[in-house]
């Protein structure tokens, strides 16, 4: 009988980050499409993922909670998934616009809809769960509300436009585990300047009215995150006025921790909460 989440990610036949470098060879027709699991339970999960990235970083978590009953959609956001150019006819109401649509595709067949999402994707979270108070529940990783240099990274990117550089090489830290590995395999490795200004937008936007959000929330932030201020969960924790709210702190990870297979244990925390909730 399968007890623990690990043995329960084990049991999935469908190798998700056991070597991230096999991405390139074999996994690589993964990486860049949005995924639907067929559930059991009556309940959906909408996982968004980050920033120049794919549903790729959020697959494993969706196949993990597909294995307990839900229906999960991993959506591709515009922009995403085929090359950085792509990026540049994209504004950040598109974003907004592909989870409203992703949030009512589950909503058809499920009875209860949560939404969750890692970085960018915890900011468009917010900013749909503002817009959409049925929503059963939030899960909010790695959420960009506060960022380390944003201001610096705006003035940067409005100079780097005035002078003619339109792309940008990105930057990866050393990593604790695998998903540093996982996230630079799939996302872009150079993203359009003109995307920093919609990726600035919709934190900015995710920041506004925070104290709309009154559904169940669970915050997750790592204690290492290269991108987030130190103080970036508590700031969503104690603004947002939901009456069941909860934070966890990830130990030994950089920003993308969803994505690492060391750390089983924020899935069962993501299940445990959409169990209570």
């Amino acid at each position: 009988m399968i007890t623990t989440t690990k043995e329960i990610l084990d049991s999935i036949e469908e190798p998700l980050f056991e070597d991230p470098k096999a991405l390139l060879e074999s996994e690589r027709h993964l990486t860049r499409e949005s995924f639907f699991f067929e559930g059991t339970n009556g309940k959906g999960v909408l996982l968004a993922h980050g920033w120049t990235s794919t549903p790729y970083e959020v697959r494993r978590l969706g196949k993990f909670l597909n294995t307990q009953g839900y229906t999960v959609y991993g959506l591709l956001l515009k922009g995403h998934g085929t090359e950085p150019g792509d990026l540049e006819g994209v504004n950040w109401t598109d974003w907004v616009e592909d989870m409203e649509r992703g949030y009512g595709k589950l909503r058809e067949n499920c009875d209860k809809v949560y939404v969750a999402g890692t970085s960018i994707g915890a900011a468009l979270t917010l900013i749909l769960a503002k817009k959409i108070s049925g929503i059963s529940g939030i899960i909010l990783m790695a959420t960009p509300y506060k960022m380390r240099m944003e201001r610096m990274m705006d003035l940067f990117a409005r100079i780097f436009l005035l002078v003619g550089k339109r792309y940008y090489k990105k930057f990866y830290p050393p990593s604790f585990g695998s998903s540093g590995m996982v996230t630079r395999l799939v996302s872009y490795q150079t993203f359009p300047v003109k995307s920093v200004l919609d990726a600035i937008r919709t934190t900015r936007e995710a920041r506004r009215d925070t104290h709309l959000i009154t559904q169940p929330c669970l915050v997750m932030q790592s204690t290492h995150d290269h991108i987030v201020t130190a103080d970036s969960l508590e700031c969503i924790y104690r603004k947002i006025n939901s009456k069941v709210k909860v934070k966890k702190y990830i130990k030994k990870a950089y920003h993308t921790f969803v994505a690492d297979i060391n750390n089983e244990y924020v899935f069962q925390d993501i299940l445990d909460f959409l169990e209570e909730n």
